[in-house]
């Protein structure tokens, strides 16, 4: 470009006028390049020590240490290395108004011995190499210990109807509580738990709280296992979760059992006098404050 910013009579306006030339062309300076591995590499860092961050937070997270980048370049980075936020998405569990819904069960019913109340849910976990695994479990409330589980790369009756199948082999509950989700209101599911003999016990809608037990489960896995170790494959992750639950029955105290494991009070290896659960939290409280109970050791 023939420009002379120094020398030339002319201002810089009217050469580019003269030359046909846009005034941004002359004052544009490239920035300089960023090495693409290695800002994928400070991302993943930024993203693995905390798993709930999403584009934007590990933007300014990178602007902090001094990269000169936008969340544009951010999410393009991430979405090619298959990473995004961990977070609870909404409507996982969705019903089908055309199923029977049930009354909860649980408000102010004092909590005394095992296998008189079972809860059940579904979470997700961040597979390996993209998309979603989820675990279905159900865990009896007295004694916190987890009595069966499934892991399925589907969202389906038919994984949750089995693990309900092997639960029945250690045990059968007076209530099994679950959320209003379309898994736990179709046809199949209530024949099977109310032709054991089981009453029916159903979350409010928006009612979270009402399954306090299994969704303080989740909480604990995955803070103190799943988020703590990178998996190369589903079955590293499945067996990983595998020993966690083993670990979580048999080995780890909880405060509110009095530092027993699940499995001593569930099997009444010991005698083991505890106050109804609905006292230690449940969520058949009345003005209980939440995060209290969200606090509580599981």
């Amino acid at each position: 470009m023939m420009l002379d910013k120094d020398k030339c009579s002319l201002s810089i306006r009217k050469q580019c006028l003269l030359l046909g030339v846009w005034r941004s062309n002359v004052y544009y300076k490239p920035a300089p390049k960023q090495d693409e591995a290695l800002l994928a590499n400070e991302i993943y860092e930024l993203w693995h020590e905390d798993p709930s961050s999403g584009y934007r937070k590990i933007t300014k997270g990178l602007q902090r240490l001094n990269y000169d980048i936008n969340h544009k370049r951010v999410r393009r980075i991430m979405l090619s290395m298959s990473i995004q936020a961990i977070y609870q998405k909404p409507r996982m569990s969705v019903s089908n108004h055309e199923h029977k819904k049930y009354p909860y069960l649980l408000k102010d019913l004092p909590i005394v011995r095992p296998n008189q109340v079972w809860c059940t849910d579904i979470t997700y976990i961040k597979a390996p190499g993209g998309g979603f695994m989820y675990l279905v479990a159900i865990i009896d409330v007295f004694s916190r210990y987890i009595v069966a589980w499934r892991f399925s790369n589907t969202l389906d009756s038919e994984f949750c109807e089995n693990m309900l199948k092997d639960a029945l082999k250690r045990g059968k509950p007076e209530i099994l509580n679950t959320d209003q989700g379309c898994q736990f209101t179709s046809q199949s599911w209530i024949a099977l738990v109310e032709g054991n003999g089981i009453k029916v016990s159903m979350d409010g809608k928006g009612r979270w709280a009402d399954n306090i037990y299994i969704e303080r489960f989740w909480r604990t896995i995955k803070y103190e296992h799943v988020f703590l170790y990178v998996f190369e494959s589903v079955s590293e992750l499945r067996d990983s979760i595998a020993k966690f639950m083993n670990h979580y029955n048999k080995k780890r105290l909880h405060q509110s059992l009095k530092y027993k494991t699940p499995e001593e009070v569930y099997l009444q290896l010991e005698d083991v006098k505890m106050p109804p659960a609905a006292l230690r939290g449940a969520s058949s409280y009345s003005g209980v404050n939440v995060g209290s109970l969200m606090g509580m050791v599981c």
